[in-house]
């Protein structure tokens, strides 16, 4: 693969380096007293430490419906959901599965290909993921991969910096049109949500919140849709206080960053950590690529600039 066709299919370099991995303590102290998760939920963001990275590739923007369908149709792959003929979605009061709702149908009046071809894939699962990257001759990003590109060497909690923007991403107080700062004004919201559009995911069209990039320039990196990573994940720490994170280790549970569209701004910060079962599916989750091949020659790296700063 060279580096001008990676250009072209919509991949940008990330260079390689130190990165800071996770929240300052300053940062989980602070966001412990401003919403209504205990201080414990985010232990394991911390100790912030660095990392470092080679230089590699990342798709500018989650995968899409239309390009997950030129997969499908090619390899005539059905995914997870759709051999069981059922979504996962989190209905008026919790989670709960949806008969007939996939990939290819999120909502029973949604054609995903035909009416939001530009829109992040959602209801896959890891395998499903993976099986896309290994079709595109990629890979899925690792979870440090995929936090030094949305922040960058320099921790921000946000891709675009460390202060809130509810314009700046797809977030449910994106769609609130207001600071959601208690669970009962994220339930609230969600309520009405649900009463209005049902199954349907709230997804927008991938790099809508182009002014909102992070600085290697990928776009959505914060909301739309939580992302599969290839990392199983572990505690940074082995004096987390909750056992749960070690045993999610054990289990081999994969690592998912980024938060999503029903998500609180807390959720969709760069170093808040999400994982779950490899065969997890839901109606809020993707993912994006990541590949291994030269970096940019001068030109392509002129080109590249010239697309973000021109």
């Amino acid at each position: 693969m060279s580096s001008t066709s990676t250009l072209a299919d919509g991949m940008v370099w990330i260079t390689g380096g130190n990165t800071e991995i996770g929240s300052p303590e300053h940062h989980l102290a602070a966001i412990g007293d401003e919403q209504h998760y205990p201080r414990t939920w985010f232990d394991d963001e911390g100790p912030q430490h660095l990392e470092i990275t080679a230089g590699f590739w990342l798709d500018r923007t989650p995968v899409t419906n239309a390009e997950f369908a030129a997969f499908a149709d090619d390899t005539g792959w059905m995914t997870a959901t759709e051999r069981r003929r059922e979504g996962l979605v989190y209905g008026p009061a919790y989670w709960d599965t949806l008969p007939g709702v996939s990939w290819r149908r999120p909502s029973h009046d949604i054609d995903a290909v035909a009416d939001r071809p530009d829109h992040p894939v959602v209801h896959v699962d890891h395998a499903d993921a993976s099986a896309y990257a290994r079709w595109a001759s990629k890979r899925l990003p690792t979870e440090v991969e995929w936090e030094a590109a949305a922040h960058g060497p320099t921790w921000s909690a946000w891709p675009w910096g460390s202060t809130w923007s509810p314009e700046a991403a797809n977030t449910a107080e994106y769609w609130a049109g207001a600071e959601l700062r208690t669970l009962a004004d994220w339930k609230s919201w969600y309520a009405s949500h649900w009463r209005a559009n049902g199954a349907a995911p709230a997804t927008t069209p991938v790099g809508q919140f182009r002014d909102f990039a992070s600085p290697f320039g990928i776009l959505d990196m914060a909301g739309q849709v939580t992302e599969w990573t290839a990392t199983i994940y572990h505690p940074y720490a082995a004096a987390c206080t909750d056992p749960s994170y070690a045993a999610a280790g054990r289990l081999g549970f994969k690592v998912a960053r980024g938060g999503s569209w029903k998500m609180m701004r807390w959720q969709t910060r760069t170093s808040e950590r999400i994982c779950g079962i490899p065969e997890y599916a839901a109606f809020d989750l993707g993912f994006r690529c990541a590949a291994d091949a030269p970096p940019p020659t001068d030109s392509t790296e002129d080109s590249h600039n010239k697309e973000h700063h021109g």
